[in-house]
Formats: structure tokens, C-alpha cells, sequence
């Protein structure tokens, strides 16, 4: 059986999705891609990251979109 390369745990990082065996949030990866950094910035930041890793965050952020949820969209202020 594959390891997972995205974890839960409720002692680590209050419990938010991280890249296995660090405290590194899929929330921060997504949150860095979308300030327009790289990939390879972030692994250069982070070198135990992998690129695998960063397609597993990826990956689970698209896994958890398709849920049946609605997601409220802000509106910019004009």
C-alpha cells in the first residue's frame, strides 16, 4: 500500500492537511502558488519538499473541492 503523502493529524498543525513528515500546510502551498511564487521557489524555501509533494497538495485540494459544498465567493470592493 502507497504512503500518503498528505496527512491529518489532530497534534500536528491543529490538525490541518500537511505534507507528510513536516508541519508544511496545504493551505500554505496553495497560498504561496497563488501569491505567484513557483513551484521551485517553494521547494527552494522548503528542500525537503518534493515535487510530488507539491502535486499531492495539489491534488488534495482538488479531491476536496469536489464535495457538495457551496463556497461563498466575497465580492471585491469596488
Amino acid at each position: 500500500m502507497e504512503k500518503a503523502m498528505v496527512v491529518s493529524d489532530p497534534n500536528v498543525m491543529m490538525g490541518k492537511p500537511v505534507i507528510a513528515g513536516t508541519r508544511i500546510t496545504v493551505e500554505s502551498i496553495l497560498e504561496r502558488l497563488a501569491e505567484g511564487e513557483s513551484v521551485e521557489q517553494i521547494l527552494e524555501a522548503h528542500p525537503h519538499l518534493t515535487h510530488e509533494a507539491v502535486r499531492a497538495a495539489l491534488g488534495f485540494a482538488a479531491m476536496v473541492l469536489h464535495a457538495d459544498v457551496i463556497y461563498p465567493v466575497p465580492e471585491k470592493a469596488a
